[in-house]
């Protein structure tokens, strides 16, 4: 990876204690920032919601049977079996970022989808940091057992009032046989906030997780991998990406699929967009082990100053004969003449440059429910609006 390491030690695990709260709507001073990251504090066509404030889980609560929301450390003390899922799928020794979590969590959450639940209303959760220099280690564990379908809306934001902070997360997905997961993450940090999250994802025979990622605001650096392996048969994962990158912005983003189940599928779908001083670094790879595998990366990236810098790093690794793996990438910017094509419609330069941006960036996010979908298609051009 190309961001630098992060000095932990600079931030603090101490001073982010809260109570709990009755209603999300307690926090009305935060009604922006949690809108940004997708959480509507009247939870208005929800089936339950998570919100941890700094270091505690101030809001935990599912609206319909079959989901169960809670913090993990809850969780874990509840379900002794669930030592079977912690740091089963990341690793405790990856790197200096788990190692800290590990030693010193501070929350995070566990969602439970039961054997055959049918949980189509999205549930919101969020981690949100109001207070100045907080560290914020977070250990999540999803799982979707058997039969079940389960819809996350997550957001990852910052208080208005933030200088800095640092936000650790370990997130570790069980997508069980004939399940489906989607998640939808978008993150709303600020120019000072250093983000290292760590994720993986297990899907089971004809399992379906479905990754969508909006990112349209500065950070000061983010780093996350996200990997999933397909290990059933006829599993599919799917990653997609969009990502604006402004000021001084240093990303180093990108997902793993690993295909170990036969006729497993999987999809990388990546759009970055670099303008004043950014950096992105835009990384994918497809490892094919098993038969009639199919998967397809795909990142295009777009520069909007001659100080940003976009770099794509496609990877494709065949173990087997009757796999096809394939990938395309393109780093470019706007070509003039499309500018004055729009222009000569009528439109002023910034306008003609503002539609262009909003196309590129446009993705067919497939997988979804018809309202999780209209939800999703309304976040983000919310978060489109603020950049524009």
């Amino acid at each position: 990876m190309s961001s630098e390491e992060v000095n932990i030690e600079s931030y603090r695990t101490e001073g982010g204690e809260h109570d709990e709260i009755a209603s999300l709507e307690v926090l009305s001073e935060y009604e922006n920032e949690l809108l940004a990251a997708g959480i509507d504090p009247e939870e208005t066509d929800r089936s339950g919601s998570f919100l941890q404030q700094d270091h505690s889980v101030v809001f935990a609560k599912s609206l319909i049977p079959g989901l169960e929301i809670m913090a993990t450390d809850e969780a874990l003390e509840k379900y002794p079996w669930l030592d079977e899922y912690h740091w089963n799928l990341v690793s405790r020794d990856k790197d200096i970022y788990t190692k800290e979590v590990a030693e010193r969590p501070t929350q995070g959450y566990f969602l439970h989808a039961e054997k055959g639940a049918k949980i189509t209303l999205p549930l919101q959760s969020c981690l949100f940091i109001s207070k100045d220099k907080i560290r914020q280690n977070v250990h999540n564990i999803i799982i979707a057992e058997e039969d079940s379908e389960l819809h996350i809306i997550t957001g990852c934001t910052v208080s208005h009032k933030i200088s800095s902070a640092l936000h650790l997360g370990i997130s570790e997905f069980y997508v069980k046989k004939g399940a489906k997961i989607t998640f939808t993450m978008v993150h709303n940090w600020a120019g000072k906030v250093e983000v290292r999250p760590r994720s993986a994802v297990q899907i089971e025979d004809d399992g379906v997780f479905i990754s969508n990622y909006i990112m349209m605001t500065p950070v000061k650096s983010l780093q996350m991998y996200p990997t999933a392996f397909c290990v059933g048969e006829n599993s599919r994962a799917t990653f997609q990406s969009i990502i604006y990158a402004p000021g001084n912005s240093n990303i180093d983003v990108g997902s793993r699929i690993v295909f170990t189940g036969k006729g497993s599928r999987g999809d990388i779908v990546s759009r970055a967009i670099a303008t004043d001083d950014a950096r992105i670094m835009a990384r994918g790879d497809l490892v094919g082990e098993a038969e009639e595998t199919r998967g397809h990366l795909e990142c295009r990236g777009l520069m909007l100053s001659d100080n940003s810098v976009i770099e794509s790093i496609p990877e494709l690794k065949a173990r087997k004969k009757d796999l096809d793996l394939s990938h395309e990438a393109a780093v470019g910017k706007i070509a003039e003449e499309e500018i004055r094509y729009i222009m000569a419609r009528g439109f002023s330069e910034d306008e003609a440059v503002g539609m262009i941006i909003r196309g590129f960036l446009s993705l067919d996010i497939k997988g979804l429910p018809e309202g999780l979908a209209r939800e999703t298609k309304r976040m983000f051009e919310m978060t489109l609006d603020k950049v524009m």
